[in-house]
């Protein structure tokens, strides 16, 4: 299957890069049809909406840049993926880019948890979390940030 995107321009979609998200995301709740499609060996992937060409979100794996990157799903999650100790959720936190690229932050209070063997995902809110929506990925040298 072959879609369109606005940033990406044509690309072609197979069964396992496609993930669905009964509920939507926040914000788009009617996109529940999306693509997965990794960019080469980097941490980085987009997520390109099936329906809507100017739907593209930029996901990152965000244990490549906060290694002590850690939160406790709830039973609704953990129910609505079907998740299992044998299918742990793959974890992608959206990211922002802003006018100057350095400057981009990933949203690490609402990572989206995929269940690859069902292509089923969710954006789940961590409750009582230490974490914001805006954590700089790359940061100045000496820190007091994560990020690298």
């Amino acid at each position: 299957m072959y879609i369109h995107s606005t940033r990406l321009g044509k690309i072609e979609i197979t069964e396992t890069d496609k993930v669905s998200f009964p509920e939507g995301l926040p914000g788009f709740v009617d996109e529940k049809e999306f693509a997965v499609l990794p960019e080469g060996d980097s941490p980085f992937a987009f997520l390109q909406s099936l329906h809507e060409p100017d739907l593209t979100f930029l996901l990152v794996d965000p244990f490549a840049f906060y290694s002590e990157y850690t939160f406790e799903l709830n039973d609704e999650t953990v129910e609505r993926l079907a998740l299992k100790d044998t299918n742990p959720p793959q974890v992608w936190c959206i990211v922002t880019v802003p006018e100057q690229v350095r400057d981009m932050t990933a949203n690490l209070l609402a990572p989206v948890l995929m269940n690859r063997k069902d292509n089923v995902a969710r954006q789940h809110v961590i409750e009582n979390s230490k974490y914001t929506t805006r954590h700089r990925l790359f940061v100045e040298p000496n820190s007091p940030e994560g990020g690298v």
